[in-house]
C-alpha cells in the first residue's frame, strides 16, 4: 500500500497510524536537516504528544539547505510527509506511521522561502540536525571559523545566504524589524554544549555583517543545550524491504532501536511543546547526561568501528560478536572512559556501559561500521580525545585510547587487511589518507595533526603507546595487536 494520508485507513492493522486529524495541525517548529535521526527521535516525541491530544500548534516544517536535500523533500512530499518508523527489537519488529511533519520548505538558492517561513510568527523554534562537523568550528581554537568560504559568503550576502545559520540570521532580522520577536535555536547534534556552540555560530556570523543584530540575537534568543540518543541506521534496500514486509510502500522508511533518550535545558524564549509528557527530560544538568552519552556511547562507537572496518566486519553488532573487538570495547570503556564519567539520575556509569553493550549487540539493528566510522576528523576529537586528556590529568591509563587512535590511523590508509579498498569516508579523507600513509614509517606524523590532538604528540604517556600500537598493527596485523593489548 502506497503511504499517504488517503491510504492510512487501509494499511494493515498491525501498523499504528496517527489517531489525530493532521489537517488540523499548525506549524510551530522549522527543523533543518530531515535525516533519519530526526524522524526517529525529535519528530517521534512530538507525534506522541499529538496522540495524547496535546500541542497541535507545534507541528514541524521540514527544511534543508543543500541541493541534495531536494530529493528527500520530493520523496516525503509524495507521501504527505508521513514516515514509517520500524522498531527493531531483538524479540521482533513493529511499525508505526508518524505524522508530526506537515510540510517541507522548497530548497532554492538564497533560501528565500526558508527565511520567510522562519520569520513567520507561528514559528517559535528552529531546530537542527546537520552533523557534528557542520557548525563552522575552528579545529585549532574551537572558536568560530570566520574564514570558511561559506561564512565569508554569508557575511558578504546576508540576504541571500548559503548556510542554515545565515538563513536563521536573515529570518531573525525580519522578525526584529517586524516586531515579531525571537525564536529558540535548538541544536540536536551530538556536540558537548551544543546550545552554546549553536549560539556561538549564529551570533558570530551575524556580527560579521550586522553587529546590532548580533547584539539583539544574543540578548533575546535562547539556545538550550540538549542531549539526544537513539541508534538509527541509514536506509537502504534492506530497510525498504522491511517496510514492504509490513505491507507498506514508503520511499524513506526509518529503522531504529528500542531505546530513546532526550535531555533538554528548559530555556525556550518563545515557548515549547510539553515534550516531557512524551518521555523527554528537562534538566539543569544536561552536561552530565551529555558527557555520559558522548564519552561512553559515541566514544564506544569509535572504539570499535575503525578496528571493525580494518578487519572487514560490516556491522556494529558484528563487531560485538567478535570476541576480541568486544573485549576491546569492555576494557577501554571500563578502564579508561568510565572513570571520568559522573552518575546521572537513573544511571551509574557502569550500568550505562552495560546498557550500551546490549544496544550495540542488538543483531536486529543493521548499523554499518562504515556509517559509524564516518567523519572521524570530527568524532575522534569530540568523543575520544577528551577522555585521553582526562586520563592524563588524573594519572589513569590511556594505553587503550592510544590503541583506538592507532586503529583510526590504520583505517585511514584506505586498505582493509583483506586488501579491499575503503572508499572515502570523511570530509577531509584525502588529507587523512596522506597523513596515514606517511605514519606507516613515522607514526608521529599522525599525531602531528594538532587541530585534532593538540599537544598530545608531545605527551609521552599517550604518544609512546600510540607509536607502539600503530607500528605493531602495520607489522603484525590487527589481531596480533588486539591479543597483545588484551593480554595487558
Amino acid at each position: 500500500m502506497k503511504l499517504s494520508n488517503a491510504t492510512l485507513k487501509d494499511l494493515p492493522r498491525t501498523i499504528k497510524v496517527p489517531s489525530y486529524d493532521r489537517s488540523r495541525l499548525t506549524p510551530g517548529i522549522v527543523h533543518i536537516g530531515l535525516g533519519n535521526f530526526h524522524r526517529a527521535h525529535q519528530a517521534w516525541y512530538l507525534h506522541r504528544l499529538f496522540e495524547m491530544g496535546l500541542n497541535h500548534d507545534w507541528a514541524i516544517l521540514g527544511a534543508g539547505v543543500r541541493p541534495y536535500d531536494e530529493a528527500q523533500r520530493l520523496k516525503l512530499a509524495a507521501q504527505d510527509y508521513l514516515t514509517t518508523l520500524i522498531e527493531l527489537d531483538p524479540s521482533g519488529k513493529s511499525a508505526e506511521v508518524t505524522g508530526s511533519m506537515i510540510d517541507y520548505i522548497p530548497i532554492v538558492e538564497g533560501h528565500g522561502p526558508l527565511i520567510e517561513k522562519m520569520a513567520d510568527p507561528a514559528i517559535r523554534i528552529v531546530a537542527l540536525t546537520v552533523t557534528e562537523g557542520g557548525y563552522y568550528i575552528d579545529p585549532a581554537t574551537k572558536g568560530f571559523a570566520a574564514r570558511h568560504p561559506d561564512i565569508v559568503h554569508d557575511a558578504a550576502h546576508p540576504d541571500a545566504p548559503r548556510t542554515a545559520f545565515g538563513a536563521m540570521i536573515a529570518a531573525l532580522k525580519l522578525r526584529r524589524d517586524r516586531g515579531i520577536g525571537p525564536f529558540t535555536g535548538l541544536c540536536c547534534d551530538n556536540l558537548q554544549g551544543n546550545g552554546h556552540i549553536l549560539r556561538q555560530t549564529i551570533v558570530s556570523l551575524a556580527r560579521l555583517s550586522d553587529p546590532s543584530l548580533a547584539d539583539w540575537i544574543g540578548t533575546h534568543c535562547t539556545f538550550p543545550n540538549s542531549m539526544v540518543d537513539c541508534i538509527v541506521p541509514a536506509t537502504g534496500p534492506k530497510e525498504l524491504a522491511i517496510a514492504q514486509s509490513f505491507g507498506i510502500d514508503d520511499m524513506v522508511p526509518v529503522t531504529h532501536e528500542n531505546f530513546r533518550q532526550w535531555v533538554i535545558e528548559d530555556n525556550f524564549c518563545a515557548g515549547r511543546p510539553d515534550w516531557n509528557r512524551a518521555g523527554a527530560t528537562f534538566s539543569d544538568h544536561v552536561h552530565d547526561f551529555e558527557i555520559m552519552k558522548i564519552r561512553i556511547l559515541n566514544g564506544g562507537h569509535q572504539v570499535i568501528s575503525d578496528v571493525g572496518e580494518v578487519l572487514g566486519i560490516e556491522t556494529i553488532s558484528g563487531c560485538m560478536e567478535h570476541p576480541k573487538v568486544r573485549a576491546l570495547f569492555r576494557k577501554v570503556e571500563t578502564q579508561e572512559i568510565m572513570p571520568h564519567v559522573k552518575p546521572v539520575p537513573g544511571f551509574t556509569p557502569d550500568a550505562y556501559v552495560d546498557l550500551i553493550d546490549r544496544r550495540f549487540s542488538n543483531p536486529a539493528i543493521v548499523d554499518t561500521t562504515r556509517r559509524v566510522a564516518f567523519d572521524g576528523s570530527s568524532r575522534h576529537p569530540g568523543f575520544i580525545v577528551p577522555s585521553v586528556l582526562d586520563g592524563l590529568k588524573a594519572g589513569t591509563p590511556v594505553d587503550g585510547l592510544a590503541f583506538v587512535s592507532a586503529c583510526w590511523a590504520r583505517y585511514c590508509t584506505g586498505i582493509r587487511e583483506d586488501g579491499s579498498k575503503v572508499e572515502p569516508n570523511d570530509p577531509f579523507w584525502a588529507d587523512l589518507q596522506e597523513r596515514a600513509l606517511a605514519s606507516r614509517t613515522e607514526p608521529r606524523e599522525w599525531l602531528a595533526m594538532r587541530h585534532i590532538y593538540g599537544t598530545l604528540c608531545d605527551e609521552p604517556r599517550f604518544a609512546e603507546p600510540f607509536v607502539r600500537w600503530l607500528t605493531m598493527i602495520h607489522e603484525k596485523g590487527m589481531n596480533a595487536a588486539l591479543d597483545t593489548y588484551l593480554a595487558g
